[in-house]
């Protein structure tokens, strides 16, 4: 019997070490126990793996604050939240519908620090329009998706398309 054909490993864009992953958090964690749910929690560990096995340090204060049973004071989380954003050499973010207030504080950041961004957009979901049309004013390239996991292959291609062009718009090769 064979063994499954296993999926192309895909190198990262060149030149990028680090991801800041972002999404909702507070919003989606259970009130009962105060954490996230597996639903909840799945798209973003399928991303830290992912990204992880691509050999990249991931920034992620889901899986730093224990998935919600750690969480941080606001005054430390966001201190953190801003200096890994800006440490990362690209972003990535689930915005959130409806919006999270948290995310979007920093898919701003990562726009005022001109990092390439990566915005997965859930099919059939309504986005903010500063959300919508930050491309017009920040190097994004959107993945919309139905399923995370069946995205992957997008949010590469998206990741590297992003970097190419914020490199082209600083004139780096």
């Amino acid at each position: 019997m064979r063994a499954p054909p296993r999926r192309r490993r895909r190198d990262p864009p060149p030149g990028i070490r680090s991801v800041f992953l972002a999404g909702p958090f507070l919003q989606l964690l259970d009130p009962a126990t105060g954490e996230m749910p597996e639903s909840a929690r799945s798209p973003f560990d399928t991303l830290i793996k992912h990204f992880e096995a691509q050999g990249l340090s991931v920034h992620n204060a889901h899986r730093r604050e224990a998935w919600g049973a750690d969480l941080m004071r606001p005054e430390v989380c966001t201190r953190i939240d801003q200096e890994e954003i800006r440490k990362a050499d690209a972003f990535v973010a689930l915005p959130g519908s409806p919006a999270s207030p948290g995310t979007h504080i920093e898919i701003g950041w990562a726009s005022a620090f001109g990092k390439p961004i990566v915005l997965l957009l859930e099919r059939g979901r309504d986005y903010t329009f500063l959300v919508q049309g930050l491309h017009t004013v920040a190097t994004v390239e959107y993945v919309l998706h139905t399923d995370v996991a069946g995205a992957l292959t997008a949010v590469d291609k998206a990741l590297h398309q992003a970097v190419a062009r914020r490199r082209e718009e600083r004139g780096e090769r």
